[in-house]
Order: structure tokens, then sequence, then C-alpha cells
């Protein structure tokens, strides 16, 4: 591509504020022509329109590369294809009205390994809840939104007027994808996710920089099968659920998608997004301590799940 080209179509945009409040809900500017050369390959790995282009980036149409202009990204052989989520095009199907204005810093693309055009999205994490004793912002539970990666209900820091600024993942050296978010109160929670040849390794940590005790730390963990048409049926019917495992079937009965977490709370689904959960909560952490989790996502080809989830147990992924 030619850089002059990128830095042209950038220069007029350059004057946007820093917390993009010019930019249509949900795009991210990128930040220099190679960035956005990365990010065009990315979402043409997505398949992305180039309407989809432009509301992911806030660039216009004109802007927008053609496919046959990017250059496409190699696919290593020897682990399953990961990339950042681009945003620009809601990852669900349904239940919109409680998923406004995702944020693409939680979502990884997990590409299947029977069609290269079809991926999962892992939104690691979705939303974690923490115990506090206000009636007026906790649930009945005495729980509270420490953090959620789109709009629905009020997190602890909406309520406060505090502003969350825009991440990114980061590539690491080893194929794997890392994230990590320090919040206001001191509180840094993160998550990394490492492609391996037949399954992805995920872990997630929490570290309490406060002077309390963090308690009733609940995690979603939400796995989104739109991307993957054989998989997007709005249904539960074609799940199980047999903690800490949770699975997706085709209509076939001869594919599914697999994820768990541990230590498990609940697994389950919902159907309108449609989507997979395997919700694990983080053991109690007091003040200068870290609590970590471990994650599993993988495909399975065959009829019989429950036996593959015997098969990935005794791989012993859930031990320290």
């Amino acid at each position: 591509m030619n850089t002059c080209r990128w830095m042209a179509a950038l220069l007029p945009l350059v004057m946007i504020p820093s917390d993009g409040s010019e930019l249509p809900e949900g795009a991210r500017l990128p930040l220099n022509a190679p960035d956005a050369e990365r990010w065009f390959a990315i979402m043409a790995a997505h398949g992305y329109t180039i309407e989809e282009m432009a509301a992911a980036t806030g660039l216009p149409r004109t802007a927008i590369p053609s496919r046959a202009a990017i250059r496409p990204l190699p696919r290593p052989a020897d682990r399953l294809f990961v990339l950042p989520y681009p945003g620009g095009r809601h990852p669900r199907i349904g239940f919109l009205d409680g998923a406004l204005d995702p944020q693409r810093e939680t979502k990884i693309s997990v590409f299947t390994p029977w069609n290269p055009a079809h991926y999962v999205v892992a939104d690691v994490p979705e939303a974690i809840w923490w115990h506090r004793d206000s009636p007026e912002t906790a649930d009945r539970e005495g729980r509270e939104l420490l953090y959620l990666a789109h709009t629905h209900v009020p997190t602890y820091w909406e309520r406060r007027g505090i502003h969350l600024e825009a991440l990114e993942w980061q590539a690491q050296a080893d194929g794997s994808w890392t994230l990590e978010r320090r919040l206001p109160n001191g509180i840094t929670f993160g998550t990394r996710v490492t492609p391996r040849v037949d399954h992805i390794a995920m872990e997630q940590w929490i570290t309490n920089g406060t002077t309390e005790s963090l308690t009733d730390l609940r995690v979603q963990n939400c796995v989104m099968l739109k991307g993957a048409p054989e998989f997007e049926a709005q249904s539960n019917d074609n799940k199980v659920f047999a903690a800490p495992y949770a699975a997706c079937r085709d209509a076939d009965r001869t594919r599914w998608i697999i994820t768990a977490w541990e230590p498990c709370v609940r697994t389950w689904g919902n159907a309108n997004c449609p989507c997979l959960h395997s919700d694990p909560q983080f053991p109690d952490c007091p003040p200068g301590e870290t609590r970590r989790l471990k994650g599993w996502l993988s495909f399975f080809e065959g009829v019989d799940v429950r036996a593959e989830f015997h098969r990935i147990e005794a791989t012993g992924w859930r031990d320290p």
C-alpha cells in the first residue's frame, strides 16, 4: 500500500479529540499509516466490507482499500489462528440492547480449523462482579459490576462519572495475546490468550492494589458464535453444559465448539446472542496479592462430546 496515501487519508482526522467524541460510536481511528494497514489486514481476515471497515476505523469510505490491495495475514501451521476482534461489526446476532457500544479490547477472535473464514469471538472478560455493601448500587446478592465490556447495567465507574480509557491487545513473541487494565482504585486485571495446535489456553489474573480484601469476584467469559454460521442457531438445544465445560454443536451434530474456565461457578448460554459461558470466580484476594484463573477453548469433530470432555480433562489443563 502507498504510505503517502494513508497519511493523506489520516491527516483530515488528526484533529479529532483524544476521547474520540467526534468518531462514530465504537470507531477507533488508526494511530498512523502502519497501524491502519495492520487493522485493514485484520478486518480482511474477518471478511469485513468497506462499510464495516469504515465503521470500525472512523475513516471515510474513500480511504478504505479494496480487498485485493490488502496483504493477507500469514496463518501459522503449528497453532490455531487468533486475532484481535476489530469492532465495527456487532459480535452478537440478538439481545443487542444488552450490549450497546461493545468494546473491542476484551474481544479476541479464534478461527475455526475447518473454515478459515469462520471464527468465534471470546469476550474475556465480558464482566467482572465484586461484592459491595452498598444497597443502593449492589444487586440483591451484594454484587456490583467492577467492569463491563459494553454498555448495559451501570458499572461502579459509570455511577461515578469515570471514563475508562480504550486499550488494545498486545502481541507477544510466543504467539500469545495479552491485555491488562489498571482501574482507578488500583485493582489490575488481565488476560492472556495463547494459541496451541489443538486448543486455546487462557489465563486471567487480578491484583489487589487497594487496602481492602476483594471478595465474590465473579467473572463472565463469553464465547459469541455469530462469526461461525454453522453454530449461530439462536437456541440452547444445540448446547451441552457439564461444568466446567460448555459446548455447542453444528446442525449435523459432528462439529463442536468447547470452552471451560476453572474454578467454574456456572455454565450457561444466551440463545438470543447466541453464546456459550463457562463463568469462573476468583478466590478472595487480600491487599497486595494476585489471584489467577485458567481457561480453555477448542474445536472438536465427532459425535460424543462428553468423551471429548474426558479427553480434555486428562490433559491436566486445570492443574496448578
